[in-house]
């Protein structure tokens, strides 16, 4: 009789969960107004901002001297492809739009650069050694998440000599620094701070 009892009791509880549901498919559509208020204040807050290369010039020089022994060999192709992986999975618009332009005015062309954020499923615009750089850019700029795995490494360390490697880890850092610059100090897309 116990059992039977448990049995009505779990029974009643579906009814219950199947309620829920309902409750909860509202919330998401609330959920949906806050980013676009979110998404809004930035552009109010942008001229509060400080100007990062004036309000601390010996870094922002220094960052610029990284950043230029960072690409000293490498491939200029693969420098953006770099950046623009980067850039993309930081969601900084400003970075992406300077490095696509840049890519563009290098020669990039346009089915390659419309594939960086889709590169596992597109690998043969990418040669072998893209891959890889590829594969370490994601791994390196979400570290957080598992850290930067064996075989993504090694992998990249079998197509690239010790300092090709070490250029390419520098050019990583490099572009996840400006992304968080551009992003903290509210950089518009479309602007061009360089010239």
């Amino acid at each position: 009789m116990m059992h039977m009892t448990t049995y009505t009791t779990t029974h009643t509880a579906p009814t219950t969960t199947h309620t829920a549901p309902t409750t909860t498919h509202t919330a998401p559509t609330t959920t949906h107004t806050a980013p676009t208020t979110t998404h809004t204040e930035p552009a109010a807050e942008r001229s509060r901002r400080l100007d990062f290369a004036k309000s601390a010039p010996k870094v922002f020089r220094a960052l610029i001297g990284f950043d230029a022994a960072a690409r000293e060999g490498l491939d200029p192709a693969l420098v953006e492809l770099i950046q623009i992986r980067a850039s993309l999975l930081n969601h900084c618009a400003y970075c992406l739009h300077m490095h696509t332009n840049d890519a563009r005015k290098a020669g990039e062309s346009e089915d390659r650069l419309h594939m960086v954020a889709v590169w596992r499923e597109a690998r043969h615009f990418f040669t072998e050694k893209e891959q890889a750089a590829l594969a370490l850019t994601e791994a390196v700029t979400l570290v957080a998440d598992a850290g930067v795995p064996d075989d993504v490494y090694a992998h990249a360390a079998t197509l690239f000599d010790e300092e090709e490697l070490a250029h390419v880890l520098a050019l990583i850092l490099t572009i996840n620094t400006w992304n968080r610059v551009a992003l903290s100090t509210a950089k518009v897309a479309g602007t061009d701070e360089r010239r």
